[in-house]
């Protein structure tokens, strides 16, 4: 087992720039705000948790190498608090709201980021009519003149409310009780849903539910709970779906019946909250993608050469810095509880974990210098 003495030395060549910070709480959400702030927000139960509007450090990037002592120069540039766990937070584009969903989960809440003071408030509510105690609505936004908020615990529930009338524009009007992991809105018209199963479809908001679908693998396989998400850069497969055991799928949007590939991720142990799966397409290099929740570790990967049916493979990098640099003297490494790439910076991502830290680095490539 590596020390933390050893990965410190040896961060020094992995890392093109580090920051650390310490939350008040552990969060769950990392939601963008412009390319300068970032929104995390607490989902501990049974109290007060703060939503904060977080301005990056300015400089993320150093002329001289220092090494990876904390850099504690996060600014608070606006916060606020609420009375539940804060499971999903999402940004409307080009406004100062806000939509959280979290337990207890009947309704979402509607926040304004105050312009002319530090407050984060909440605004409204939206009803999600859902009574299941222990489940939260899925939430993604269609960002528009009128936007949308598209939400749902299970198949059977997802609709597209308008923000401002909270009039619902749009259902999937099916039974299907199939429980939903994620939502993501892909342009003005279409939307993509992942289920707990691994089933996963293309929703087209102009035309009555009739998804293109992926059904996820056979009953009985491997895999337990999945997310997926949708993005990529360049030609070829940019559905990425992984599993809680370490399987990942890359899908092709135009035929989803037939997985391009599916390899096993070297993960640790099966993800011991699969809530917390979570596999990012960068937005600014070719064919990379990101994993977390299994530990205390992302890994990064470049799915270049992958296809068909494989079987281990190995990632070009992997993030330890919340397992060496854990302070808090517990007795079970800390576990990442999310992740997010910079939208300018291609090889900057944040990630969180559960013992209230936030992270910042920029990874290097080592393929590049050698």
């Amino acid at each position: 087992m590596e020390s933390a003495e050893d990965w410190l030395v040896e961060s020094l060549r992995l890392y093109q720039d580090f920051h650390a910070f310490n939350l008040s709480g552990a969060t769950q959400v990392l939601e963008w705000m412009g390319d300068k702030g970032i929104l995390v927000a607490g989902y501990e139960s049974l109290k007060k948790n703060e939503i904060l509007h977080l301005i990056l450090p300015l400089r993320l990037s150093v002329k001289e190498n220092q090494g990876l002592f904390p850099e504690r120069d996060f600014k608070v540039r606006h916060g606020g608090f609420s009375d539940r766990s804060v499971f999903a937070l999402k940004h409307v584009p080009d406004t100062r709201l806000l939509v959280t969903s979290g337990l207890p989960g009947c309704y979402l809440q509607v926040w304004q980021v105050a312009e002319d003071t530090d407050v984060i408030k909440a605004v409204s509510t939206i009803d999600v009519h859902e009574t299941e105690g222990s489940l939260w609505s899925k939430v993604a936004i269609f960002s528009s003149a009128a936007p949308g908020v598209l939400h749902g615990v299970r198949l059977s529930s997802l609709k597209v409310v308008d923000l401002e009338s909270q009039k619902t524009t749009y259902t999937s009007g099916v039974g299907d009780s199939e429980l939903l992991s994620s939502l993501q809105v892909l342009d003005a018209d279409t939307f993509a849903f992942c289920c707990t199963s691994g089933r996963l479809g293309l929703v087209d908001t102009r035309q009555k539910w009739a998804p293109a679908e992926y059904l996820g693998p056979s009953p009985g396989s491997a895999g337990g709970r999945w997310c997926a998400e949708a993005g990529g850069r360049g030609p070829g497969p940019s559905i990425a779906s992984l599993g809680s055991d370490g399987q990942l799928c890359l899908l092709d949007p135009r035929d989803l019946c037939h997985p391009v590939s599916s390899v096993q991720c070297p993960v640790s142990t099966p993800s011991p909250d699969p809530e917390l799966l979570q596999v990012t397409w960068a937005p600014g290099l070719d064919h990379c993608l990101a994993i977390s929740g299994f530990d205390g570790m992302v890994q990064v990967y470049d799915v270049t050469s992958w296809d068909g049916m494989q079987g281990r493979v190995d990632p070009l990098f992997t993030h330890r810095g919340h397992i060496f640099l854990d302070d808090n003297g517990a007795d079970t490494a800390p576990l990442v509880t999310t992740h997010t790439w910079h939208p300018d910076k291609p090889r900057t991502l944040l990630s969180a974990a559960s013992d209230a830290s936030l992270h910042v680095w920029d990874w290097v490539d080592l393929r590049a210098s050698c």
